[in-house]
């Protein structure tokens, strides 16, 4: 099975529309799209690579109206009215408040403005000058300025740190305006990653916010980061930290899922073990991780998460019908990991789907007996 990743690799630079898979029992083939044997995620009522959504990772119609609006008017007062009418604590806030300073981070990128030219992420601006209280457009600013630090300058450089400053100062401004507000002190948690906060720092902002949100999904995989061996911790404590959400996750909490993103955040650039997608490792993280699918609401904002990172797992280790459990749930929206992680989400995603068609179809499966 090996080569077929080494083959995917290459057919995902060789194409921009999804690949398609021939499905046999005597295994699984790469072919050209058309091919009478391809198996075709449009059978299951898939959406096209094209059509995909790589804005979010699952659908937000309130929000995604309102980042056209804004987008389209150049006026703010239509997000700090949804961010108004959305809980503090809860996850969806904090996701929106990611999108909004993403899209203004965007814009500027693509329009950074000259003489004849009003910059991108405009509105971002008038906002904050027009409604210096408002607690949603201080957390969107300061979200805004550590987007722009990682997408604009290198770690360790005198210019991320001095954008990195002004973000931590734009982050205890919010919190000063929402003291109960979780989000800036989930903001100022890349900030810590970006400046090397000392561990002892980094513990104290922490406990900020397991005091107003104990359980956050999203406040924890930011954590995570900080404690991975690629910044200032090690596979070892993101392991721990991973393990410790899960065992103390509630009820229904996607908390449970955690030690799989320590998993992901830990794999071999290259893999040359056999069967590490079968490891005990892996296959404890990933029934964690349906089990906190399982038992999640399913409204619940970051369901979608887990499920993304799930179909790379279950693909990975070749439990297709399990993996196409997951993408009759999440299809249409790909702004999560890993694929974001790539050049071309939209692609990458395509990629999985297919072999988990693929696979399922080779093993029996068709349309008809797909459970949804």
């Amino acid at each position: 099975m090996e080569i077929l990743w080494v083959l995917m690799g290459l057919l995902m630079i060789g194409f921009v529309l999804g690949p398609f898979v021939m499905r046999r029992r005597r295994g699984i083939e790469l072919v050209k799209p058309g091919h009478p044997d391809a198996a075709d995620p449009a059978d299951y009522g898939f959406m096209r690579q094209e059509e995909l959504d790589v804005r979010m990772p699952g659908p937000d119609q309130d929000l995604l109206d309102v980042l056209d609006l804004v987008q389209r008017t150049q006026e703010h007062r239509a997000a700090a009215q949804l961010l108004a009418g959305t809980e503090a604590e809860g996850e969806r806030r904090w996701q929106r408040v990611q999108a909004f300073a993403g899209a203004a981070s965007l814009e500027l990128q693509q329009r950074p403005g000259g003489v004849s030219e009003t910059p991108g992420g405009q509105w971002l601006r008038v906002w904050r000058a027009e409604a210096p209280k408002d607690a949603g457009g201080a957390a969107v600013h300061a979200e805004f300025l550590v987007q722009q630090a990682w997408r604009t300058a290198t770690p360790g450089t005198d210019e991320f740190r001095i954008i990195m400053e002004e973000a931590k100062a734009a982050c205890g401004e919010a919190a000063l305006l929402a003291p109960g507000d979780p989000i800036p002190y989930i903001i100022e948690l890349s900030v810590a990653r970006g400046l090397a906060y000392p561990r002892a720092e980094f513990e104290q902002l922490w406990l900020k916010i397991l005091d107003r949100a104990p359980n956050h999904m999203g406040a924890h995989l930011a954590a995570l980061h900080y404690w991975c061996e690629k910044w200032h911790g090690s596979r070892e404590l993101a392991t721990q930290f991973a393990e410790a959400a899960a065992a103390r996750a509630p009820q229904g909490s996607l908390l449970a899922a955690m030690p799989l993103f320590a998993v992901f955040e830990h794999l071999p650039e290259v893999n040359l073990v056999a069967g590490f997608y079968e490891s005990e490792v892996v296959t404890k993280a990933i029934h964690g991780a349906l089990h906190a699918v399982h038992s999640a609401r399913a409204d619940d904002p970051m369901l979608a998460h887990v499920r993304h990172l799930l179909v790379f797992f279950l693909v990975r280790s070749e439990r297709w019908a399990e993996a196409m459990s997951q993408l009759i749930h999440i299809d249409g929206h790909v702004g999560a990991l890993p694929w974001t992680l790539s050049p071309d989400p939209a692609a990458e995603f395509a990629v999985y789907r297919a072999l988990a068609v693929a696979g399922y179809e080779a093993n029996g499966g068709s349309p008809a007996t797909l459970l949804r």
